[in-house]
């Protein structure tokens, strides 16, 4: 039989709140037993769940992402490395779409703020005559590349 940690033991080492881990116990993230005093005991393993979990968010994958994702896994054995890289393998374009984002932002960020204007629909550099407008609505310049009328940001 598995060893098995007290909800204390599990956010000492997961460094996750315990509200946290009864919220994913609650969406069927994790598991836990009870004891004869009703009070939660994970197995072990289940330590590896969590980091799988927090890891996944920082990637941006939601919380019912990652429970399709854990549902991939088998339920008779503890998970080992190769099944966590089979996991998170589909995840390199999705952060490499972050990581793109995240340079069109750092590189429109001293622009944007230097100028002063702080508008779309009046600047005359970014976005003459509006056409961002034209593109559909939301951030268009930040959702990437996008092309109007000769006008093309990246």
């Amino acid at each position: 039989m598995e060893p098995t940690l007290t909800m204390q033991q599990m956010v000492r080492r997961s460094g996750v709140e315990a509200s946290a881990l009864r919220y994913y116990e609650g969406l069927g993230l994790i598991a836990a037993e009870r004891s004869s005093s009703g009070q939660r005991r994970f197995p072990r393993s289940t330590l590896r769940r969590v980091a799988f979990i927090v890891f996944a968010q920082r990637v941006g994958l939601t919380l019912k992402e990652i429970g399709r994702e854990l549902a991939r896994l088998s339920t008779g054995r503890v998970p080992k490395g190769e099944d966590w890289s089979k996991l998170s393998v589909s995840w390199v374009s999705r952060i490499d779409e972050r990581i793109a984002e995240l340079e069109r932002l750092k590189a429109g960020l001293a622009d944007c703020i230097s100028c002063g204007c702080l508008s779309l629909d009046q600047c005359a550099l970014s976005n003459p005559d509006d056409r961002a407008g034209r593109l559909g609505p939301g951030p268009r310049y930040w959702l990437g590349k996008q092309t109007m009328g000769g006008l093309r940001r990246e």
